[in-house]
């Protein structure tokens, strides 16, 4: 302990009190010796106890305060140490209350040391405890508020000790000492210590509240608040401790009740009456049980209170605040509920009586809720039939609902918007009960009571709907399940009955139960009422969970009635009536300015389209939330309910309804939208539709039961909606619904009570609500249509749609909404379908037979467009069930095909050209006499709608054949008949699918189950039906039908023919090919020209395929020949050209056919080819008549007149027959037609390759046309061993070869015609004849001649010849036929000397003068230097091929003498003016003007300086030269005889041409002096210099060359004749030398080597070793000249 308060103690007394000085000083000497035995000693009340305390006593004694601070101070740090003994503590009190008259410190400092005293001796009991409150309570009397508001805290501190010590007392363990006590009702009890001590100070609280005289407190009086404030904190704190003490019990039953009665019955006083109230809450609260009859006293004493106006506003504030903290105890309501309400004292009821009474005493308070009558709607319309006050909903509960409801609107209707209740402008800061400074009552909101009331209402219902929910969902929701059981989330009501009595929560659930049932008008009127009033977003949304709440407890426990009923009221706060029916008068129209006064006064009118405001909207929200938890227990009840969203959504899909609250309405001043309460977000049209749309999702999680009931409602909502829609008639709900027509409704505008208004709804709505959402709702239960009872849902749902869709006065609209729902329904059921058979049948059945129903139309009633449509529908329906489960349907097909023809319509008569579908249709008669009127958009069905229907219902049939496999034959005939109907359709495409596709797939399908032996009969019979039918569209008048039934018809008879038994083939043949040929030549027309066509190829097709195989073992075969070939003649001579072509194509497939016969009919392959020959003779008359453009007709042809022109097709057909008929005939005879057959087919041949009338002629310069190529086959296709055909092919070949220059002609044009002119050249056909007969041709009979002369014809034209082609870049004909005529030369070089003793003389020389006739003028003068290569080439093939054998002694002179006049000419370089015409024929003048020639100097004779044109291909001109200079040389040995002919012949043109040259240049050098020649002059003279030099002759060649006879002396001369003058001798000796040449131009060579000025000069290369060699015309001519002196022997 430490001694500073001592030696404080000791300073302030040092000088007026020195005993107490001392005696610290005594005391602080012991403490300093030894601090722990001092304290030791103080606590075990030692000696040194009293000598340590002195000081502090003595102190307090003093009057000094600051000493008595000091001492208190220090025994208050004693006492807290625990180191004052017990004996001590009298004296402690004593001493403190002698030191109470001190000043405000000293007493505060009293009260801080008798807490600390009594707290930290537990002991003080009895007398000493009564001493020491004692001494609280006179401070609490204190007029100083300081000290006064601390004792009273002390003594609630001291108190709530006494009290905690009896609660520790209570726990030991140990027994304390007992005290007898008197308890109020005269007995006595054995108390402990601390028990004795609460009971006694408990007491003496009451009776000094009383103001009765304490039995253990020794005070005369206490305040009555001030008591009552400490029971109220005893009670407070420990109330449990109150309920196992009996004594205190009877305390607050025989003293605090009655105090509290009598306090409450007296007149009021603020203060005394809020402590008695807050403790009678405390006692209704925790000691209901133990104080029953006092608690329901309280408890209807508050009521009254609260009911009776004449008690002060405070007072019933007061009740109310008590009231709020009671109802929000809902286990204790549940309670007052099971006490009193089974007694009759009906204590809850008459709360729930006084609360409604209480809210709406005043209803002008409360002000009116406009958001909940919805936004701009007027305050009083009496729109349409029903006025706005009428009921919205009906739930028929004994008008309880709908009067509660409308007297809510109607009271509220009549007041202004300016009042109303909020939490800010109606609450109290801090509320009236907890006011207890207050000595008056606090200023009190006159709208505080009625939230008070309203928040008691939303305690109750809360409390109710959280006790009931959890219980709810854990016995029904969350219970134990079998193993496989699903979750129940549509689970039905509770049922109580079948829950154990005697559990808690099972008569807690009764209670709750009765509660509902007895007191739901109460709570309904008060919240009906509360909700239309003006309440803050806040206070709105506390009712509106009050509502939820009831309705769904009264869900839950299964009152249908209650729940039925706030349903009801709250559906009308969802959808107002009035919103729906000024939503249908509404319209938009220009706002017109309005008076500000009237907006003031608040008689303005709707600024805008009505709608829901968002109140509304939270309420619509709560009904779904309530709906949708409550689904699986509404039963019939749905139907009010579904009645309330189908106008909800009719309001929130209107384009009109302004959804939502205005902005200004929608964020509080200040805050924001995240802190809104949920029920108040979400609120937006799409988020409450999508919550309606689950709803009926949760459909599926209903059971069977209340699926049904579910599913009646809707049916029942929709057909009163279609009753009220339909102008002249209703559907009638009942069980059938087969008569859906009775009595037509008295007046159009009949409405619901709902307020619905039918004209507008009309056009406005986008369908039945009822209607959709059923379809919807079929759907998602699927499982239940399929597997579950059809008197589930599937013949309501069914039933209802079907009535709907055959309700002729119903709105279109609505009837093709219910088609398209059932059909929906219908489409998705078969898919969903399992494997099991009886179910599966049965269902399938069911969809089937709804389905004909919907699709079969009803002949009671007339059809419309509408009626089409809804068959059009049907029809598409059944396409889609046929897609995704036909294959597996196992019945209805008798129907299904029944609905398929019943569209079907007959084929008119009459076609018109521009008609494409069904518009040609007749128009089916009207049924006599209408009865009715045809209202609601109803007409007269367009031809295009049963063009729908057909197209529809085709594509189902197409579906059908996909899987026709699995039909039945009977089903399969129903299918091929109905195929024949949709053929015979006047839509084009469907009848050509019809016949060329569907019609297929059945054959295919009938086919393959003839497969089976014991069937084969049955479908083969079935077959041929199809074959029948397939016939008959053979001939439709359309082209594209009967294009594809032909092909059906022959395709099929193909592909199965070769399982066909020959009496099969039989009919096959007579009773469908030939019939349709005969059918077919009937008709006339352009467009049967493609049928007949197809027909053609098709029967060739057969009869490729079949003829070796099945026709030709036919025993009538020889008749079927001859029809067959007769038709095919027939077709190509008297039908259209465009016939002709298939037709032979036809003809052609057959005969290549009996290539393939089998050996056993092989004696019939000759009458085959006879009657087919035979028939190409006929038509090859016709080809060869040559007809012009005018076409004869059949008439005149059968007469004998010209057939029609033949086209380039028909005439290739024609010849494909003729190669295919020789081919086949080769590949069985093994050997050619004989002479005479191919003389005939060459003639033929000929005339079709010239055949000048087809409309169709191609271009022939490129490439071979058509014709052309076929004849060129056929030629080169004849077998040459036959005796006489070589020459005759080669004749024809050269012929063909000649065309392109002697028959080319120009197509005759139609008159007017803009296309441009044809040309036939016969270009192709002459390149390609050319080079065949180089290959072909012979020597003996002239044939080569021929060839040759055809040869000479383009060589001669050379570039006057037509062009080798048109686009290619093919070598001129002129080249072509060079090329060909050397190599028929080349070859002539090598076989005609073997073969000259077999050849005529005539023949040779005829041969070798076509060969130099051909290239006589082959080289003109104005050709181009890029054909020299091809000019070489040409003088290499004459200098190898024609130079050898040129000299054969057989040929005349002057043939051979005709190739160097050639090789002369060829040899020229240039022309002069006045020197004649070119080889070209073109004067030497024209050819001054030419680009190509260069101008010289060129002097004949006597010379001359006139300027000449030097020809183009100087080159050339050199070759020619120089193969002049070879054949007249003896430098090649063989053939040394014709050599030497060809010399001596040939010699004479090149002295000639020599000469010209030199004696030109001497003549011209005379005269020009030192002017230089022109390089080409220099080049030739040098040329001609240097290859005279270089020249050797034959030995006598240049004599025979100069003699009389040539040929006779070329090989050897006559001897020298010495008798000559010797000038005469040397001549003839020098014309024998191999120089002779030089001697001949001795006198030349002398003039140019004596020219004294400069010759010409140039290099040229050596022959010998290739050197460069300057060569000099002066210098050659002496070499020349000094040669002739060695020949003549001068050295």
């Amino acid at each position: 302990m430490s001694s500073l308060a001592f030696l404080s103690l000791a300073s302030e007394t040092r000088r007026k009190h020195p005993d107490i000085r001392e005696a610290a000083e005594k005391s602080l000497a012991i403490l300093r010796a030894s601090p722990e035995q001092a304290n030791a000693s103080l606590a075990s009340d030692g000696p040194q106890s009293e000598d340590l305390l002195r000081p502090v006593f003595m102190g307090c004694a003093t009057k000094n305060a600051k000493v008595v601070a000091i001492s208190l101070g220090s025994l208050q740090r004693l006492i807290a140490l625990k180191a004052v003994p017990q004996s001590a503590v009298e004296h402690i009190i004593t001493t403190m209350n002698d030191a109470m008259t001190q000043g405000v410190d000293i007493q505060l400092r009293i009260l801080q040391t008798l807490v600390s005293l009594i707290t930290n001796f537990p002991a003080i009991h009895g007398d000493q405890l009564g001493d020491a409150l004692l001494l609280c309570f006179k401070l609490q009397e204190s007029k100083i508020a300081v000290v006064s508001s601390t004792a009273a805290a002390t003594l609630r501190q001291l108190v709530m000790f006494v009290v905690d010590k009896m609660v520790d007392e209570d726990r030991q363990d140990s027994s304390p000492e007992m005290h007898d006590v008197k308890l109020p009702d005269g007995t006595t009890k054995a108390l402990g210590p601390s028990a004795r001590d609460a009971f006694a100070v408990f007491e003496d609280l009451c009776l000094l509240a009383n103001s009765e005289k304490p039995n253990f407190l020794k005070l005369d009086f206490l305040h009555k608040t001030f008591a009552l404030e400490l029971i109220e904190s005893v009670l407070t704190n420990y109330h449990d401790s109150f309920r196992v003490h009996p004594e205190l019990i009877q305390l607050l039953r025989h003293h605090l009740c009655p105090l509290l009665l009598k306090a409450l019955s007296e007149r009021p006083v603020f203060p005394l009456t809020l402590r008695c109230t807050r403790v009678v809450f405390l006692l209704l609260k925790q000691f209901s049980v133990e104080l029953e009859t006092e608690s329901e006293v309280f408890l209807m004493l508050l009521i009254k209170i609260i009911t009776d106006e004449d008690h002060p506003q405070w007072m019933r504030v007061l009740a109310m605040e008590i009231m709020r903290g009671l109802c929000s105890d809902a286990e204790l309501m549940r309670n007052v509920w099971d006490r009193y309400e089974a007694s009759g004292s009906k204590v809850f009821t008459a709360l729930i009586t006084a609360l409604n009474r209480l809210v709406t005493e005043k209803p002008a308070m409360l002000g009116v809720g406009t958001q909940m009558m919805g936004l701009n709607v007027p305050a009083h319309s009496d729109t349409g039939p029903m006025s706005a006050s009428s009921s919205g909903y009906s739930l028929d509960i004994n008008g309880v609902a709908g009067m509660v409801a409308n007297a809510a609107v109607g009271v509220v209707g009549m007041m202004g918007g300016g009042a109303g209740l909020s939490l800010q402008g109606s609450a109290m800061k801090l509320q009236c009960i907890d006011q207890l400074d207050k000595a008056d009552s606090p200023p009190i909101p006159e709208s505080y009571i009625y939230l008070l009331g309203i928040q008691c209402l939303v305690s109750l219902c809360e409390g109710l709907a959280s006790f009931t929910g959890p219980l709810y969902t854990q016995i029904v929701i969350q219970r134990p399940r079998a193993a496989g059981e699903a979750v129940n989330r549509a689970p039905p009501a509770l049922d109580i009955s079948t829950l154990p009595p005697e559990e808690a929560a099972t008569k807690h659930l009764i209670i709750v139960k009765n509660i509902i049932s007895g007191g739901w008008p109460a709570l309904l009127a008060a919240l009906s009422f509360v909700i239309s009033t003006n309440l803050s977003d806040e206070l709105f949304v506390d009712v509106l969970a009050s509502y939820q709440a009831l309705v769904n407890v009264s869900g839950m426990l299964g009152l249908t009635t209650p729940r039925d009923a706030f349903f009801t009221s709250l559906s009308k706060f969802a959808v107002p009536t009035r919103v729906v029916s000024c939503l249908n008068t509404y319209q938009d129209v220009p706002q017109t300015p309005r008076s500000t006064v009237a907006e003031n006064f608040g008689l303005a009118g709707p600024t805008g389209p009505p709608g829901l405001s968002e109140r509304n909207l939270a309420c619509l929200k709560v009904l779904i939330g309530s709906a949708m938890f409550l689904s699986g227990s509404l039963g019939e009840s749905w139907f009010n309910i579904l009645e309330v969203l189908q106008n909800a959504e009719y309001v929130l899909t209107s384009k009109a309804a302004v959804i939502g609250t205005p902005k200004k309405n929608r964020i509080v001043s200040g805050t924001s939208t995240q802190g809104r309460h949920p029920m108040l977000t979400d609120l937006d049209a799409d988020t409450l539709q999508n919550g309606i749309q689950r709803l009926f999702d949760g459909s599926k999680n209903l059971d069977d039961g209340a699926f049904k009931c579910f599913v009646d409602a809707l049916c029942k909502l929709s057909a009163e909606m279609v009753e009220m829609q339909s102008s002249a008639g209703v559907v009638a709900e009942s069980d059938s619904m087969e008569d859906g027509l009775v009595s037509p409704s008295p007046s159009i505008h009949h409405r619901r009570l709902s307020g619905i208004y039918i004209p507008k709804s009309i056009n406005s709505r986008s369908g039945d609500f009822g209607i959709g959402k059923l379809g919807g709702v079929a759907k998602l239960n699927l499982h239940r249509l399929v597997y579950r009872s059809s008197d589930i849902a599937w013949d309501k749902t069914t039933t209802h749609l079907l009535a709907i869709i055959r309700l002729p006065f119903a709105p279109q609209a609505i009837r093709i909404q219910a088609a398209r729902v059932l059909d929906d329904i219908l489409e998705t059921v078969p898919r969903n379908l399992g494997s099991t058979g009886d179910i599966k049948e049965d269902v399938q059945k069911r969809v089937l037979d709804v389905l004909r129903q919907q699709v079969m139309p009803d002949p009671q009633v007339i059809s419309t467009s509408t009626s089409v449509e809804l068959r059009k529908m049907g029809l598409e329906t059944l396409h889609e069930i046929l897609q995704s489960s036909g294959h597996t349907l196992v019945v209805g097909w008798e129907m299904i095909f029944e609905m398929l023809s019943s569209v079907c319509k007959p084929l008119p008569i009459a076609r018109t050209p521009s008609l494409d579908s069904v518009s040609a249709l007749s128009s089916t008669s009207s049924p006599p006499g209408r009865t009715k009127p045809m209202l609601l958009g109803l007409g007269t069905p367009s031809e295009k709608s049963f063009t729908a229907l057909i197209k529809i219902a085709f594509q189902s049939l197409t579906l059908v054949c996909d899987s026709v496999t699995s039909l039945s034959p009977e089903h399969l005939r129903l299918c091929i008949s109905t195929l024949g109907q949709f053929g015979r359709q006047a839509d084009t495409n469907i009848a050509l699918t019809a016949a060329a596709s569907l019609l297929w797939s059945v054959s295919d399908a009938i086919q393959s189950k003839r497969k089976d032996v014991e069937e084969e009969p049955r479908y083969s019979e079935l077959w041929m039906f199809l074959l029948l039918e397939v016939l008959g569209l053979c001939t439709d008048n359309r082209s594209e039908v009967r294009d594809g039934a032909i092909q059906t018809l022959f395709r099929t008879m193909q592909l199965y023919g070769g399982t066909l038994s020959l009496e099969t083939w039989e009919q096959c043949v007579w009773e469908v090919t030939f019939p349709l040929l005969d059918q077919l030549k009937q008709q006339e027309g352009e467009d049967w020209n493609e049928s007949k066509i197809l027909a053609l190829q098709s029967i060739g097709g057969i009869f490729h395929d079949f003829l070796a195989s099945k026709i030709l073992h036919l025993g009538r075969f020889g008749e079927v020949w001859d029809v067959f070939v007769n038709h095919m003649q027939d077709t190509v001579l008297l039908d259209s050209r465009t016939i002709s072509a298939p037709a032979l194509r036809c003809l052609e497939k057959a005969v290549k056919a009996s290539a393939s016969a089998p050996i056993e009919v092989q004696d019939r392959l000759h009458d085959i080819w006879e009657r087919v020959w035979s028939s190409i003779d006929k038509v090859a008359e016709a080809v060869l008549r040559r007809t012009g453009l005018q076409s004869p007709t059949k008439k005149t042809f059968a007469e004998g007149g010209m057939p029609k022109p033949f086209t380039q097709e028909s005439l290739v057909a024609f010849v494909d027959v003729i190669q295919c008929t020789r081919s086949v005939s080769r590949s069985f005879t093994g050997s050619e037609w004989s002479l005479e057959r191919i003389t005939r087919l060459m003639i033929i041949l000929k005339g079709i390759l010239t055949y000048p009338s087809s409309p169709d002629y191609r271009p022939d310069i490129d490439a071979l046309p058509p014709v052309q190529s076929v004849v060129m086959e056929t030629i080169t296709g004849i077998d040459l061993t036959v005796s006489g055909s070589p020459s005759l092919i080669m004749r024809d070949l050269s012929q063909y070869a000649t065309l392109a220059f002697l028959a080319a002609f120009d197509v005759p044009q139609e008159p007017n015609s803009t296309t441009p002119l044809k040309r036939i050249t016969y270009i192709a056909l002459s390149k390609r004849t050319m080079p065949l007969l180089v290959d072909l041709f012979i020597y003996v009979d002239g044939t080569l001649e021929s060839v040759l002369s055809a040869y000479s014809i383009p060589v001669k034209l050379k570039y006057d010849c037509p062009a080798a082609s048109k686009f290619g870049k093919d070598p001129p004909l002129w080249k072509t036929a060079t090329t060909c005529f050397l190599k028929i030369v080349k070859e002539l070089s090598h076989h005609i000397d073997p073969l000259s003793k077999e050849i005529p003389d005539e023949r040779i020389e005829g041969i070798w003068r076509q060969v130099s006739t051909a290239p006589a003028e082959e080289f003109p003068l104005d050709v181009q230097e890029a054909e020299e290569n091809f000019d070489l080439a040409l003088i290499s093939s004459l200098e190898i091929d024609v130079v050898p054998h040129f000299g054969d002694a057989r040929l005349p002179d002057s043939l051979v003498a005709h190739l160097a006049k050639i090789l002369q000419r060829g040899s020229r370089l240039y022309e002069s003016e006045g020197r004649g015409l070119s080889r070209s024929g073109s004067p030497v003048g024209s050819l001054r003007n030419s680009q190509d020639y260069v101008k010289v100097d060129v002097s004949v004779g006597h010379g001359s300086t006139d300027s000449g044109l030097l020809l183009p291909r100087e080159r050339f001109s050199y070759w020619c030269f120089d193969l002049l200079f070879l054949i007249c040389s003896d430098t090649t040995k063989d053939q040394e005889q014709s050599r030497k002919r060809l010399a001596a012949l040939s010699l004479p043109s090149l002295l000639h041409r020599c000469k010209m040259t030199m004696e030109a240049y001497v003549a011209d050098e005379s005269l020009r002096g030192n002017l230089p020649f022109p390089r080409a002059r220099e080049d030739e003279l040098l040329y001609v210099l240097r290859k005279l030099l270089e020249l050797r002759l034959w030995y006598g060649s240049l004599w025979a060359a100069l003699s009389e006879t040539p040929s006779q002396h070329c090989i050897t001369q006559p001897s020298l004749d010495t008798t000559l003058t010797p000038s005469l001798l040397i001549a003839d000796a020098v014309k024998r030398s191999s120089v002779g040449h030089l001697f001949h131009f001795y006198t030349v060579l002398c003039e140019i080597a004596s020219i004294p000025r400069k010759t010409p000069s140039g290099w040229a290369v050596a022959d010998v070793d290739g050197a460069a060699v300057q060569l000099d015309a002066r210098d050659l001519s002496r070499r020349c000249l000094k040669e002739v002196g060695r020949e003549m022997g001068v050295p």
